[in-house]
């Protein structure tokens, strides 16, 4: 394999000097707002050549002199024919007009022309932000998050939940980038609402496999957000009323043309409410998204983006939960020369939980921050060849958690649980490839490295085993401690060193249909230390190092591409197998709070999932919309480290909390005229896998259950159906403020779906009986949007 990247790379890099070539670069923008555009096609037809511009709307072609017609194509805007006589190096920047009959509500991939069915890019998702605004939600609030779980290979753990699951991953093995800064917890409220403001991001993608290898740290999928720039040439606002909360953003220039801000917020205020009724109870929310931009000249421009969020629920005046994300990102664009691209990123992320414990005087805060140093380079060496290569180095502090008494008479101590201390660093590089008219590629590899450092306290194991096995009873304990070691910073407690190569073809059988294929190996060092099946705000990161491995991916995948009628329908089907290593697993009865050896509580195990993929879309006319279907199984095993031991559910294969073997979903809008639009979903899944008593037993007088394996039972089956309808008013004597109302019902026919089932006894029959919890029956709701 190495020996032949290495001869395609050499056929395809002399190939430049063949014959005298010249480079057309530059950027895409919108012509109102001066707002870059990512994935737009810039085609050169005569050669069968082209590219589609960068995160920062950035392109380079490289030709033979010549005489060429340029397109310039991209949904939802007017299509730029020009014809360029290439005779040097060129640099010439488009702007592109909205188009007065926009597609862009229902695509939901890149694009529908041509140049996506040959591209190698596979297991990639994109929704429209207009799409997900129209979707009807619960409380009517717009949620990126919950609109993924539309697409196919995505669910969660059930409604109220946070976070998501891609192609039976859990969730904390999603990367989630804001900005290229990492996201740690993407929900408000519990999971009832995402962390992302709608009116401030300009572009999303999901990426379930074929993962390129500018990414790494996770194993399952990478959610890549960027906010929108700002409006450089006037000032604009827009925003939202809803009924939990409402949202303001405002965006203009700093200087015409050249910089340009934007600055938004949002809150929620149903708490205000309940004061009203003396409830003395709140849960509330609040975030800010900001963005600056200056383009110095022609060959370099500085951008800043940062985002701050915290959620607040308190029981009384005894209890108060806060936790939120803070993350800042300076990032510097520059042209090296006519075909290199780079960008040099300054991250900070901080995600911080902390509790106000008033009824036991004390205070608990916990977190973790990073600092990440990224460099990337975009490399246009011909039309046929484009390199992308950089190295990024990520500081890492973890803050298991630290009580602090708040009154020197409670009797509560000081205590401090250790922190923890890493780097990861990493080095990468990418090739896109276009091998013949039929065939292209992309394929590089990530070496990424992992250096646990030292910190003030690490407990030493006999036989370095934190966790011990009772044959005789079958049962694992947690192991005494025979010494502690304490080191600086500077000290290197365990290393790891990764190769990750990453591999995607494409075989296109005619301008229509392709078939493509893709490898990739991922690898994950840290691990969120949660007992639920959906992440929580007292979960806690907690790196790889001397009795925690990392986890490791590798995913297959293989798909069938069709676009139908000229792209009127399009088609995908994907199947996909993964298997990862070192997934930890959580011993019966452990304990996962404020637990200063954590090693103590957990087994290495491993994890596979597969299945298969189908996403049918519908992009023309009046009715449009997709069908989404998902078959597929996620399963985890943690068998004993010797021949002795058990392991966890007796070393056998059980269903991950996440599992899910049927996953549908139905999305349509109707354009009835141009005030109604009509949206509806209907969503079916598998209920959740969980574990029921099979069993009593009386001890002492005491009722005891008796459990059969692990998830080896099944909530009831998941469905509902959302109808939305959204109301765009003509515009008055004032053309320049426009507004819309967005009415939604969620869950129409009022399906009670299981949350969780609980045991217990009757006290009237004495006698067992299972008790459903549901969240939410049927919601209405009503939106205000506007901008001027």
């Amino acid at each position: 394999m190495q020996k032949l990247l290495l001869l395609l790379f050499c056929l395809s890099f002399f190939s430049v000097d063949a014959q005298e070539t010249f480079v057309i670069n530059g950027t895409i923008t919108d012509a109102a707002s001066n707002e870059t555009l990512i994935g737009v096609n810039v085609l050169v037809p005569s050669e069968s050549a082209g590219v589609v511009t960068n995160e920062y709307g950035f392109f380079s072609i490289k030709l033979p002199e010549g005489t060429y017609n340029i397109q310039i194509s991209y949904i939802g805007y007017q299509t730029i024919s020009r014809q360029i006589n290439l005779n040097k190096n060129i640099s010439v920047n488009f702007e592109m007009t909205e188009a007065s009959e926009s597609l862009e509500e229902v695509v939901i991939s890149d694009d529908i022309e041509r140049i996506d069915i040959e591209s190698p890019a596979m297991s990639v998702n994109k929704l429209s932000i207009n799409t997900i605004q129209k979707l009807p939600v619960v409380f009517g609030e717009v949620d990126i998050v919950k609109s993924l779980l539309l697409l196919p290979g995505v669910s969660n753990a059930g409604e109220g939940s946070s976070g998501f699951n891609v192609r039976g991953g859990a969730a904390d093995q999603n990367l989630i980038l804001l900005d290229e800064a990492t996201i740690f917890n993407s929900s408000h409220l519990f999971g009832f609402f995402s962390v992302f403001n709608p009116d401030a991001i300009k572009d999303l993608k999901l990426y379930k496999g074929g993962i390129p290898a500018k990414y790494g740290g996770r194993v399952s999928s990478v959610l890549d957000i960027y906010q929108r720039d700002g409006n450089s040439k006037e000032f604009k606002a827009q925003g939202g009323i809803g009924i939990i909360s409402s949202r303001l953003l405002a965006e203009g220039p700093i200087v015409k043309d050249k910089g340009s801000f934007l600055i938004g917020g949002r809150s929620s205020y149903a708490h205000l409410f309940l004061k009203l009724t003396d409830n003395e109870n709140s849960a509330y929310f609040y975030d800010l998204n900001t963005k600056l931009n200056y383009r110095i000249d022609a060959k370099n421009k500085l951008l800043f983006s940062g985002y701050f969020g915290r959620d607040v629920f308190n029981i009384s005046e005894n209890f108060e939960n806060t936790y939120g994300n803070t993350v800042f990102n300076l990032r510097w664009n520059r042209l090296n020369s006519d075909n290199l691209f780079s960008n040099l990123s300054l991250i900070y992320s901080d995600y911080y939980y902390g509790l106000k414990l008033n009824f036991v005087q004390f205070n608990w805060d916990s977190g973790i921050k990073n600092i990440n140093l990224k460099y990337d380079f975009n490399h246009y060496l011909n039309d046929q060849f484009q390199l992308k290569y950089g190295l990024h180095s990520t500081y890492y502090i973890f803050n298991p958690g630290e009580i602090i008494p708040t009154d020197e008479d409670s009797g509560i101590n000081y205590l401090k649980l250790n922190n923890k201390y890493a780097l990861e660093n990493a080095l990468y590089f990418s090739v896109e490839h276009d091998i013949s008219d039929k065939i292209t590629a992309e394929y590089g590899a990530r070496l990424s490295s992992f250096l646990r450092l030292g910190q003030d306290e690490l407990n030493l194991y006999e036989d370095d085993l934190p966790v011990v096995y009772n044959e005789a009873q079958d049962i694992y304990s947690e192991a005494t401690p025979i010494g502690v070691r304490s080191d600086s910073r500077s000290k290197v407690l365990k290393s790891f060193l990764n190769i990750e190569p990453r591999f995607s073809i494409s075989y296109k059988l005619n301008k229509n249909q392709s078939v493509k294929g893709s490898y990739n190996r991922m690898t994950q060092y840290l691990h969120l230390i949660s007992n639920t099946s959906s992440p929580t705000p007292t979960d806690v990161w907690t790196p790889s190092g001397p009795y925690i491995e990392p986890q490791i991916l590798d995913q297959v995948a293989v798909g069938y591409f069709r676009n139908i009628d000229n792209g009127a329908f399009s088609l995908e089907v994907e199947s996909f197998y993964k298997k990862i290593q070192n997934r930890i697993d959580y011993l019966n009865g452990a304990n996962l709070i404020a637990n200063n050896a954590i090693e103590t509580a957990i087994l290495n195990g491993r994890a596979r999932a597969y299945g298969l993929e189908v996403l049918l879309k519908k992009n023309t006319g009046k009715f449009t919309g997709w069908f989404a279907y998902t078959l597929s199984r996620s399963e985890q095993q943690t068998p004993g480290r010797t021949p002795n031991e058990s392991g966890i559910n007796n070393g056998e294969w059980y269903n991950t909390n996440f599992d899910k073997t049927h996953d549908l979903s139905l999305t349509t809008s109707y354009d009835l005229n141009k005030k109604w639009q009509f949206n509806a979903n209907f969503v079916f899944q598998t209920g959740l896998a969980t574990t029921y008593p099979n069993g009593i037993y009386e001890y002492m007088n005491l009722s005891v259950p008796v459990y059969a394996s692990r998830n080896s039972n099944r909530l009831p089956a998941y469905h509902r159906m959302d109808l939305s309808a959204t109301l765009t008013p003509n515009k008055n004597g004032n053309k320049s403020y426009e507004s819309s109302w967005n009415f939604g019902i969620y869950n129409i026919y009022n399906r009670k779906n299981a949350y969780s089932i609980s045991f217990r006894e009757n006290l009237d029959t004495q006698r067992n009986e299972a008790v459903r919890l549901s969240l939410f029956g049927i919601i209405p709701s009503v939106t205000y949007n506007f901008k001027f």
